[in-house]
């Protein structure tokens, strides 16, 4: 699938997440399979078209995992983009916007506060956190590390398990600064990164459909008209977003996104959209298709749906359909030209 990589050695990799999440949701630490991601040098990939497709496989078979990688590969971004240090390939990274009551702040230079919705406690090394400065926010480097100030017992979802998240208090901690004040919410980097979120949203839905095959072909009701009625366009419609979200990538990562900011965020947040409503509509069909086995405590169409459902809940959907639709439609000329710009 992708050409820079030995096409046996990724199939192993991705085979081992995809028989490590049950026990990963189940309870066992998600470490080691980030680990192995680490080790192959995938969330490193600078060809946006490549990591798009390893975001998609990775999340196929393993969504927590996906989480989790995404996370890293945003953090590194940030870090190129301002300036940050990236000296050490074998930490894991992560980004931490999500704030409680009241916005993490900086008090006689150190912090207050804490983020919530925080992935990866007790084995993300740095972490990226937005503080609250004047009328924006600034962005801090902080080592994560001690499991003191980790809270994973709020995190009371039904999906997502896996992926260890919960609060985190950050009191008291000396924020190392990466950029200037209002440099994350910099486009084509911001909205315009949402294609990577997109990607996940597609692959946990392959994977959703994947699973409903061979469960369904295991037991002779493949073939069945309602079922290939019902889970085939899913089937179609992925394959277009998947195209979407190719274009997206590139868009957002090159110098057309850079020249045109606005349309690298229409494009990344429409694939956003149209893989969420896919998710969706993929989650509905395959509980109709399974019927009450999906909804078995060990059932892995039912632990896969969970996860994804989960993760679609991403903050501001509204918001992103509005801004996306106004991009779209303030333009003249032939509206065919959104793809190519």
């Amino acid at each position: 699938m992708f050409d820079r990589f030995d096409p046996a050695g990724m199939a192993t990799v991705i085979s081992d997440l995809c028989l490590a999440a049950p026990d990963e949701d189940a309870g066992s630490s998600i470490e080691p399979s980030m680990a192995r991601l680490l080790e192959t040098g995938w969330l490193s990939e600078s060809d946006p078209t490549v990591l798009c497709r390893m975001l998609v496989a990775v999340a196929e078979a393993n969504l927590s995992a996906a989480r989790l990688a995404e996370g890293h590969v945003n953090a590194r971004q940030l870090l190129a983009l301002h300036g940050g240090r990236q000296d050490d390939a074998t930490l894991l990274w992560g980004v931490w916007g999500a704030d409680g009551a009241a916005p993490l702040g900086l008090r006689q230079g150190r912090l207050i506060g804490g983020k919530r919705y925080a992935s990866g406690l007790g084995f993300v090394d740095r972490a990226i956190v937005t503080v609250s400065w004047e009328e924006t926010s600034r962005l801090a480097v902080l080592d994560v590390t001690d499991t003191a100030r980790h809270r994973p017992e709020t995190w009371r979802m039904s999906g997502m398990r896996a992926t260890r998240s919960g609060d985190v208090d950050l009191t008291g901690m000396r924020p190392e600064w990466l950029g200037e004040p209002g440099d994350y919410y910099r486009e084509p980097y911001f909205v315009g990164g949402v294609w990577r979120i997109a990607a996940l949203q597609l692959g946990g839905t392959f994977g959703l459909l994947g699973a409903a095959r061979d469960w369904l072909n295991a037991r002779d009701r493949l073939a069945a008209d309602a079922q290939v009625a019902r889970i085939g366009p899913l089937i179609g419609r992925g394959m277009a977003a998947f195209g979407l979200i190719e274009q997206a990538a590139e868009v957002a990562s090159g110098s057309v996104g850079r020249d045109d900011p606005d349309l690298a965020v229409m494009l990344s947040a429409q694939a956003r959209l149209l893989t969420e409503e896919l998710a969706q509509d993929a989650i509905i069909a395959v509980e109709r298709s399974i019927g009450m086995a999906h909804f078995e405590e060990n059932a892995a169409t039912g632990r896969m749906a969970r996860d994804l459902a989960t993760y679609c809940r991403q903050a501001a959907r509204d918001a992103f359909e509005q801004r996306a639709g106004r991009i779209a439609l303030s333009r003249s000329g032939p509206l065919s030209e959104l793809w190519h710009g």
